[in-house]
């Protein structure tokens, strides 16, 4: 009654607190003692005996006073810094159970009847203070939470919130079972946004737009043997993950509505975001027959894997000349695996795309200058599952737009068109709410970007020599150009002025520059003189089975493979190393090897980790090249890659190179940590 009645904010000797804190080691010891007892009172058969009887009594009566005990030390321990429902509860739950066992023993004597309704009674009181005590300690329905967890979906990348799904999981996880109603250490309340919001004793959690000032951090970056060290040392404690995903979020202003794609694509919070909540689209559909697709792929159309291994196929078309209407039924053969479909540019308007809506899984499909109409429209409508629609550069009227509106199931629509009113975009922007929609950008007073330069050359491989020419629409432009792969710049770089003659294998790179304009992006382009041809050689690791090309002979052949990975014309490797031995004629010299590669990270083909070159001389084996070329630090492009190596001027009586693909892809990648791959198609030696 004292310690009930007592002032909230009286304090207590230290010794009287730590018997507080002791409540958590002795409080088990008569919840077994008083269900001991019971035991005693529901039997009649033990009662019987007289000193069992005796036994079971001084049980019960020795736990009812330890449980007198442990209330006694749990009000003591409830005054720091214990609130909320939950608390009272727990609270006056156990000194219920402590009063009615004290009942029950003084009425051991009474009837049966009497004695196991108490007893019912008591043992329910116990198991619900243990429940509510448990809440309080470990989080709320701690007991029955593992029945009644289901495995909730993770929303997409582009209905994800910071704070909700990325923010909070990580506090609820690592920080509410000492900061939420009923446990309020430091006066701060986790459970709630106004709880973060307001802080603690201390202050506010954090300051927005600044980490290193918020006082989350510093608590999280404390020895782990400092008492304010969070969370303390004996719980579970914050991942590096964890712990930049509440830095980038405080970084971004600590906002509790924001959406992960308003994020800035290049910060590391986006990238974790983009694994996490796209890591879960799994394709579980059998993949297209491997014939077909060959069958498929042909001059004017690619059929290709989004990445090896996968099931899902995108569809490409290329060439407005060679465009025939009545091969897109050729498509009807893998319909079940195409998620993605090109058809920019081709003459649609006599087309009829009623067909796609038998394509189950289509789910991204662009249709920009196609000269497309309301009928078409009316087609895209219905298919099932389409998430991503481009139709920029088409001549819209009003009957088109109301087909627009009734595609309330997109997820993004590119509209650039030219002589949309505001009316227009304010229209369909209410009518699409959850559909992100792209009317393109002002672009006054705005510093443009230059297009990058074309290069032109009649072939890859050649003999003697090679013209390659570089042109601009802009007569007005300068264009730089470097021979060894590095990135021009508008000083030092070479001029172009005259068509460029090469004699030896290696990369040309461009750009473009002019006054009051954004210099354009790099074009690169490799060139490879045809060299010479081993006495003898042997592939020391087999390709995967569906990426072998022609075995060695593909390295040797001097025929430059596509940028595309499933042409046929690359050897593909992920599980092992490319390795190859070769001989060659020792009265000519080497002066330099080289590798042609080809660079794909959305279909997770990367730069090697490390290039080796070994040389057998006197019967040793020697090291002439060991590389680790520079990692792929975004997504980019597809395209070919020229790693050149000098070689000493000597002879060697076999040469061995080995060429390790990725074992682990990066963070910032959608497929991060599974393995990558290495594609070659040629090994020039000269």
């Amino acid at each position: 009654m004292i310690l009930t009645l007592a002032p909230a904010q009286y304090q207590f000797p230290e010794i009287i607190q730590v018997t507080g804190r002791a409540h958590p080691l002795i409080l088990h010891f008569p919840i077994v003692l008083l269900l001991l007892g019971l035991i005693f009172f529901f039997l009649p058969a033990l009662q019987k005996n007289s000193e069992v009887k005796e036994i079971g009594e001084f049980t019960f009566l020795f736990g009812s006073n330890l449980a007198g005990i442990t209330v006694i030390a749990g009000l003591i321990l409830a005054r720091e810094e214990y609130e909320g429902d939950a608390l009272l509860l727990h609270q006056w739950a156990g000194l219920g159970v402590f009063l009615l066992s004290v009942l029950l023993y003084f009425f051991r004597a009474k009837k049966a009847s009497i004695k196991t309704t108490l007893s019912l009674i008591l043992a329910i009181g116990i198991i619900l203070t243990g429940h509510w005590g448990a809440n309080l300690t470990h989080g709320d329905d701690f007991l029955l939470a593992p029945l009644k967890s289901e495995v909730q979906d993770l929303p997409t990348l582009a209905e994800a919130e910071v704070f909700r799904d990325m923010v909070n999981p990580i506090l609820e996880a690592k920080c509410l079972s000492c900061h939420k109603e009923g446990k309020i250490k430091g006066e701060l309340r986790l459970d709630h946004v106004e709880g973060i919001q307001k802080g603690g004793k201390t202050g506010p959690l954090f300051v927005a737009g600044d980490p290193e000032k918020s006082i989350l951090f510093e608590r999280i970056h404390l020895p782990m043997d400092d008492k304010k060290h969070m969370p303390p040392k004996n719980k579970a404690q914050l991942s590096d993950e964890e712990i930049m995903v509440l830095q980038e979020w405080i970084a971004q202003g600590g906002k509790f509505d924001q959406k992960v794609e308003e994020s800035n694509p290049e910060s590391e919070l986006f990238q974790l975001a983009s694994l996490k909540f796209d890591k879960n689209k799994s394709y579980e559909f059998e993949a297209a027959d491997q014939e077909t697709i060959q069958e498929l792929n042909n001059f004017y159309r690619v059929v290709t894997p989004l990445f090896p291994e996968s099931p899902a196929l995108l569809v490409s078309y290329y060439g407005i000349a060679a465009f025939d209407p009545e091969s897109l039924k050729d498509l009807k053969d893998v319909k079940e695996q195409v998620v993605e479909i090109n058809l920019n540019k081709m003459p649609l308007k006599e087309v009829d795309l009623g067909f796609l809506k038998d394509f189950p899984h289509l789910e991204k499909l662009s249709l920009n200058f196609t000269d497309i109409e309301t009928k078409h429209l009316q087609a895209i409508s219905e298919i099932p599952n389409l998430q991503d629609l481009a139709v920029s550069g088409n001549a819209f009227g009003e009957e088109d737009f109301q087909a627009l509106e009734s595609m309330t199931g997109l997820r993004k629509l590119f509209l650039w068109q030219k002589g949309i009113s505001d009316s227009q975009k304010d229209q369909l922007s209410k009518s699409l709410e959850t559909t992100e929609i792209d009317f393109g950008f002002d672009g006054s007073g705005i510093t443009y970007e230059l297009n990058p330069p074309s290069i032109k050359q009649d072939k890859v491989f050649f003999s003697d020599s090679l013209k390659i020419e570089i042109t601009h629409p802009i007569p007005s432009t300068e264009i730089r150009y470097t021979l060894d792969g590095s990135e021009p710049d508008s000083l030092n770089s070479l001029v172009y002025s005259n068509p460029v003659w090469v004699n030896s294998s290696g990369k040309l790179r461009a750009k473009v520059f002019a006054e009051d304009w954004k210099g354009s992006n790099s074009t690169v382009t490799v060139y490879m003189k045809a060299g010479l041809s081993p006495v003898d050689y042997k592939l020391l690791t087999d390709p995967n089975e569906k990426y072998k090309a022609q075995g060695a002979r593909t390295v040797f052949d001097k025929v430059k493979g596509k940028n595309n990975h499933t042409s046929g014309e690359w050897l593909g490797y992920s599980e092992k190393p490319f390795d190859i031995e070769l001989k060659h004629d020792k009265s000519h010299k080497i002066k330099s090897l080289g590798l042609s590669l080809l660079y794909n990270e959305s279909a997770y083909i990367f730069p090697p980790t490390r290039v080796q070159i070994l040389a057998l001389e006197n019967g040793k084996w020697i090291t002439l090249v060991d590389d680790h070329p520079k990692p792929s630090e975004k997504i980019e492009e597809i395209r070919s890659e020229l790693l050149l190596y000098p070689i000493e001027d000597s002879n060697f009586e076999k040469i061995r190179v080995t060429v390790n693909p990725i074992t682990s892809l990066p963070s910032w990648h959608p497929g991060a940590g599974a393995r990558g791959w290495v594609f070659i198609d040629e090994l020039l030696i000269n």
